[in-house]
Parts: structure tokens; C-alpha cells; sequence
């Protein structure tokens, strides 16, 4: 069997040199870096990201190149947790076949990330998939039900309190907004990004930042990279564009410009790195 059988994988991406490929549009005339901060709690450089490099298609296109990939993204989603199955390991396992040598827990947390990548498929091709709390919860539940406290829920709506904080190794730690109000702050928070979001014409923009935002705010005790990451490629697709996976093979890159997110609320040079990431033709 070859790789291309088993779609997309970290060895198929590769780090291209910086390019502007065109001028992106430009953002609404009231979405200065002091709104973003406010409304979304860190700010970007529009004009440092080339938007316009991800190429435009009918949505039908881009779900079946998505659907092809589905393995690609199923497996850099899970290595990036630190999950040992293989490429091949993970195409076998999606066809229904066990994989020995592992244990229960990560078979678990890759048939986890393939049940909401087809569902994210599946809401985007029957056009009910919206960028909305009630989504991200539902994709969420799928995405880590044996790893995240309360799963399909925010931090706080449930019985548990308190997450939150991100441990950025040598630079300390980060810490979200706290749930002790039954997770009200959060979901005040979330609702302000997302009216934000809205006013951000160009899709591929509006996609990006919202992978920003909620892994920043970490609305979930566990599992917000991955959901913020399908909720993008859901607005991705839905506006006919490729879906974006995160390579296993540039995670120290994703590492750091995630620190920068972290510490500095600033999104472009994630931004930049994202968009880097896209598929090749």
C-alpha cells in the first residue's frame, strides 16, 4: 500500500518561503488592535498574512479532498497529543481493524478525532455547520470524551470548576478566565468573540482567528486546539476552501508561535504559520 492511499500526512507538508501572494482585503474600518484585544483578547497583523495563498473551490471540491485527507488529518491531530499510532496504523484502524501494541486509551483518542472529523464533514455538507457554541460543544463531545472533565460543555457548566491554565514550560504558566460563576464569564466571552469574528469579511481570516481564539480562551478543560481546530476547518470548507492540518513535524514550530499567542496576545506569526501549513496542490 502507498502513502497516497492513506490521504495527506506530516511528510507531504513543507515549510515554503515566505510569499505575498496578493494584498488581503482590508479588515472592517472599527477593528483596530484595541477592539480585538477587547473583544477577542489578542490582536494580529492583517497585512503580514498572506490570506489570499489558500486557494478558492466549490465546496463539494473541497469536502471530497477533505474526505481523502481525512486519515492525514486524523493522525497529525493525534500525534501532536502525543499519540504513538503510525499513519498506516491509524488508515488500518479507521477501516475497522484493530491495531495491537497500544494501548486502549490512544486507540481511543484516534477513533475520538476520526467520529468528529466525519461529523465535521457531514455538518458542512448538509449546510448546518455554524461557527456557534452549540456546534463547538457537539464537536467537542466527540473530540475528547475520555479525556476532557464534562466533554460537550464549557468549564464551569457542569459540576466541576476551575482549569484553564496552560503550562508554557520555562515562561510560566497562562491563565483563562475562571468558571466559578457556572462558566457565565465564559460564555459572555465567547459571544463577544464570535460578534467580532463576524464583522471579519475574508473567510480564510475569520477561520484563522478563530483557532486563535479558542485556544486561547480555553473554553474546555481538555481538547481545545483540536476543537478549535475542526471549528476552522469547518468555516474553511464551508466557504470552499482546504481544510488545514497542523503537521506532527512542525510541532516545535506550532509550539512556539503558540507561547506567543500566549504570552504577548498577539495571533500573526501563528496566523502566518497556519496558513504555511495549507495543503499542496
Amino acid at each position: 500500500m502507498t502513502e497516497g492511499s492513506w490521504g495527506i500526512g506530516s511528510s507531504r507538508y513543507k515549510k515554503r518561503p515566505s510569499q505575498r501572494l496578493a494584498e488581503p482585503p482590508p479588515s472592517p474600518p472599527n477593528a483596530t488592535s484595541a477592539d480585538r484585544l477587547a473583544d477577542l483578547g489578542f490582536t494580529w497583523d492583517s497585512s503580514a498574512v498572506p490570506w489570499r495563498a489558500m486557494p478558492t473551490m466549490e465546496v463539494p471540491r473541497a469536502l471530497a479532498r477533505f474526505q481523502n485527507q481525512l486519515a492525514g488529518h486524523v493522525w497529525d491531530a493525534a500525534a501532536l497529543e502525543g499519540n504513538p499510532y503510525t499513519l498506516p496504523e491509524v488508515q488500518t484502524l479507521l477501516e475497522g481493524v484493530t491495531v495491537g501494541g497500544h494501548r486502549l486509551d490512544d486507540e481511543k483518542q484516534v477513533l475520538a478525532l476520526a467520529d468528529s472529523t466525519r461529523m465535521l464533514h457531514d455538518l458542512v455538507q448538509d449546510g448546518t455547520f455554524k461557527p456557534h457554541k452549540s456546534v463547538s460543544d457537539r464537536i467537542h463531545g466527540l473530540v475528547a470524551p475520555h479525556e476532557a472533565i464534562e466533554a460537550g460543555h464549557f468549564r464551569g457548566e457542569g459540576s466541576v470548576r476551575g482549569g484553564g491554565t496552560v503550562n508554557l514550560g520555562e515562561y510560566g504558566t497562562f491563565k483563562s478566565t475562571g468558571c466559578e460563576d457556572s462558566g457565565e464569564a465564559l460564555r459572555v466571552e465567547y459571544e463577544l468573540g464570535l460578534a467580532h469574528l463576524e464583522t471579519i469579511e475574508d473567510a480564510t481570516e475569520r477561520a484563522v482567528a478563530y483557532f486563535c481564539f479558542g485556544t486561547r480562551h480555553q473554553f474546555y478543560f481538555d481538547g481545545n486546539k483540536r476543537t478549535s481546530r475542526l471549528m476552522m476547518n469547518g468555516i474553511l470548507l464551508s466557504s470552499g476552501h482546504d481544510a488545514i492540518s497542523i503537521p506532527f513535524s512542525r510541532r516545535l514550530e506550532f509550539n512556539q508561535h503558540l507561547i506567543t499567542l500566549f504570552l504577548d496576545a498577539n495571533a500573526t506569526s501563528l496566523m502566518e504559520f497556519i496558513i504555511d501549513c495549507r495543503p499542496e496542490d
